[in-house]
């Protein structure tokens, strides 16, 4: 039998906690509860969660600190919880890491289909999965593997979230095509996010960060449009 996918839950909110474990439980995940941002790292090595659900307004450490952290040193999906629905704390949080963004009070069906959204985008591949199936595009020092959710550049692995990846596997799916701020939000993070373009901005500045321009190939922006990954001659 498969070992349960784990999720650190933390919330000062101690109805809210037990609530959304509630949900979880019966989902078959394994939850753990912390009411504040200090207990959520001091046990993130020994719980090694598949996911954590980060309430925003904690007390002592807030959750955007404890998200800055954790990404510091480890890719595992954040969902960031928060009654703040304004786009610039989104942007923020999205710009620190974090995979996904819930305001609260929220659907508890919602809560646990992006859940299981973001944990499907970091399953690790089969090794079963024929090799012809796999999703690997390939650039002078870039390997981008969709299959097992790795990148490869100038020979060096990047860590980057599922969100990422897949961004910059479909942008580079499809060189010199150029796709609407719109069009990247449909195909990459689906129908709610529409409306809310500065999402697909803040996710290739991220890219940009972690992988420069090539002589062979960039990631360009479209000025009024949107971007494209540039081949070069």
């Amino acid at each position: 039998m498969a070992a349960k996918q784990k999720i650190l839950i933390v919330d000062d909110d101690a109805n809210i906690a037990e609530l959304i474990s509630l949900y979880l439980t019966k989902e078959c995940y394994e939850t753990m509860i912390v009411n504040d941002g200090e207990e959520a790292l001091s046990v993130f090595n020994t719980f090694q969660p598949n996911l954590i659900l980060l309430d925003l307004m904690l007390p002592g450490i807030d959750g955007y600190q404890v998200c800055r952290e954790i990404r510091s040193k480890s890719s595992t999906p954040i969902i960031m919880l928060s009654a703040k629905g304004e786009v610039f704390d989104k942007v923020l949080g999205l710009e620190l890491g974090a995979d996904d963004y819930i305001i609260k009070p929220f659907d508890s069906k919602e809560l646990v289909a992006r859940v299981k959204a973001v944990l499907r985008r970091y399953q690790p591949v089969k090794q079963e999965a024929p090799k012809s199936s796999a999703k690997i595009v390939e650039y002078p020092d870039l390997v981008i593997n969709q299959t097992n959710y790795s990148v490869l550049y100038q020979g060096h692995p990047v860590d980057m979230p599922p969100k990422e990846l897949e961004l910059l596997y479909f942008l580079a799916s499809s060189p010199n095509q150029v796709f609407t701020r719109e069009q990247l939000l449909d195909h990459i993070w689906g129908y709610e996010y529409i409306g809310d373009t500065r999402t697909v901005d803040v996710h290739i500045k991220r890219l940009r960060e972690k992988i420069k321009d090539h002589p062979s190939w960039s990631l360009s922006t479209v000025w009024g449009i949107g971007y494209k990954f540039e081949v070069k001659g």
